[in-house]
């Protein structure tokens, strides 16, 4: 019976395989801490044999303090024909001087003969001898059966056999590795099986890649087959489709199958910081669909749905987000119902009435049929739940504004913005050129409101995208404008949209601008109250 399962991350080594990734020597550093706080057992750290860059790896490593994880060195078994002393790779295994190595070997006869072009025997061979070497150098040594499932097909007897060498060479694990990604589940669970009926005394891990998106599947499957220690990567990074995602296996064995699989005080909760932390890292988009950590894990969006977890949460999610360290979130668009708009404007701290919802959720639908989209704009959904308040009081009204795009001789293109406000019975009328029509629309509306609203300094633009809706129109497609602002602590969106460009950016400007300094007076606030306390 298993008591508890070992994970052993191979980020650095097989997720740096994915397309786009390249770690450097930080930032792998980096993310081996972030590994050791989540409390994995093994980190791999990367093949010091193959480049300069990981045997650096090994030399910092070495420095750091780690409160769990083990590090582990990954090389292949020796070459054919030469002891494991002589053999470079070996010698560079032992050398990381790492408490554990990881040696991955073949199983399939498709590689004996054409990649290793050798014999069965001194394949067999090559894994004992080097398992036993390693060991006798007081390594922990951890055995990859690389394409077992493969090559057990193909001469199960002789994969067998490649298991018994590596039982015979002393291998404290031999891990099962579905190389290629193409065994289903049920295929890997007879195998572990079979494994662990021919090899009671040994330990068996599952290494798996998800080019039949099965992966995650398959790790559980040769756990409840008896398998006690589990490979994979953050995010499921790797080579071609990737491998087993960790940020799924984790919260599957702890909470959906009952098994430990972290350090004794490891940090579940931190699973959704780690996701991102190494996406940022890895210069990859977050992906927001990922099971548990993703931001649209538990996110709700279908009004009926959302009715339904503000009676009963779990009515629509299987755990709390909070055991992963995610969050739930409500979506508004032309989906939503009442519950919706209310579940919103609770999360924002405002009090809104479910007339002034339903007021505000009709506009939205009529709003998202010329082309708005308010699920990614969340912040132009709050200034229209503010607006709804009986006692609302805009922050200036629009009179009128000009904009002009001109080619001048000796100057070339010119942009230039005029803009005329009342902002507190007050009429402001400014003028601004920028480098193209939207950055002066925007510095005419920012000199307008400055004197009267210093917060804006704060307040920066920081993406600008545009999306045609309907290109068949051609110039007179319909154009859907998001806008993302930043004041130094939070980001938001904020959409427009409409036949003209210029007014579809204004309308999704101006949300931007009243919800950037809604915020910093509600901030100012809560300051004052908490010094008069």
């Amino acid at each position: 019976m298993i008591q508890k399962v070992a994970i052993y991350d191979t980020t650095l080594r097989d997720g740096s395989q994915r397309e786009g990734i390249s770690f450097s020597v930080a930032d792998k550093i980096h993310i081996t801490k972030l590994l050791d706080e989540l409390g994995v057992d093994y980190i791999e750290g990367g093949w010091p044999g193959s480049n300069p860059k990981d045997a650096t790896y090994f030399e910092q490593v070495r420095e750091i303090e780690l409160k769990h994880s083990k590090v582990a060195a990954f090389g292949s078994t020796r070459r054919k024909g030469i002891s494991p002393a002589a053999d470079a790779n070996i010698r560079a295994l032992i050398a990381a001087n790492t408490p554990v190595v990881t040696v991955v070997g073949k199983t399939s006869m498709l590689h004996v003969t054409d990649v290793l072009q050798t014999t069965a025997d001194e394949n067999l061979r090559m894994i004992e001898d080097s398992l036993a070497y390693l060991k006798a150098q007081g390594k922990e040594v951890i055995y990859d059966a690389e394409h077992f499932f493969d090559g057990a097909k193909l001469d199960m007897e002789y994969g067998f056999d490649t298991l018994a060498a590596a039982a015979a060479g002393g291998a404290d694990v031999i891990v099962l590795c579905d190389t290629n990604g193409g065994s289903m589940p049920w295929e890997v669970a007879g195998f572990v099986c079979q494994a662990l009926e021919l090899f009671p005394e040994a330990q068996f891990g599952i290494h798996t890649h998800n080019d039949s998106e099965v992966a995650v599947a398959n790790s559980l499957a040769a756990v409840r087959a008896g398998a006690a220690h589990v490979q994979g990567t953050i995010n499921g990074y790797g080579e071609r489709c990737g491998n087993a995602n960790l940020c799924s296996i984790i919260p599957d064995l702890i909470i959906k199958m009952g098994l430990p699989c972290l350090a004794q005080d490891g940090n579940l909760a931190a699973l959704t910081h780690l996701s991102r932390a190494v996406a940022e890292i890895a210069n990859m988009a977050p992906d927001t669909h990922l099971p548990y950590v993703g931001k649209s894990a538990f996110a709700h969006k279908g009004g009926i749905h959302v009715a339904a977890i503000r009676r009963n949460v779990d009515s629509y999610q299987h755990i709390e987000p909070k055991q992963v360290g995610n969050e739930t979130r409500v979506l508004v668009s032309d989906l939503s119902g009442r519950g919706n708009l209310l579940s919103k404007a609770e999360e924002l701290g405002l009090d809104v009435s479910k007339d002034e919802a339903v007021k505000v959720l009709n506009d939205i639908k009529e709003l998202e049929n010329t082309g708005f989209s308010f699920e990614g704009a969340e912040a132009s959904v709050a200034v229209r739940l503010r607006r709804a308040a009986p006692d609302y009081s805009p922050l200036f009204n629009l009179l009128d504004f000009t904009v002009i795009v001109e080619d001048r001789r000796g100057r070339g293109q010119l942009a230039e913005a005029m803009v005329k406000l009342d902002v507190d019975g007050d009429v402001a009328h400014t003028a601004a050129e920028g480098n193209g029509p939207v950055n002066a629309l925007d510095l005419a509306l920012r000199k307008a409101l400055l004197p009267k609203y210093p917060a804006l300094r704060d307040i920066q633009l920081v993406d600008y995208k545009v999306r045609i809706l309907d290109s068949e129109n051609a110039t007179g497609a319909v154009t859907r404008v998001l806008i993302d602002s930043y004041n130094g602590r939070e980001r938001w969106s904020t959409v427009g949209a409409g036949t003209d460009i210029i007014c579809a950016s204004w309308l999704a400007l101006v949300d931007s601008v009243e919800y950037g300094l809604s915020v910093a007076e509600d901030e100012a606030v809560s300051a004052r109250m908490a010094v008069s306390d």
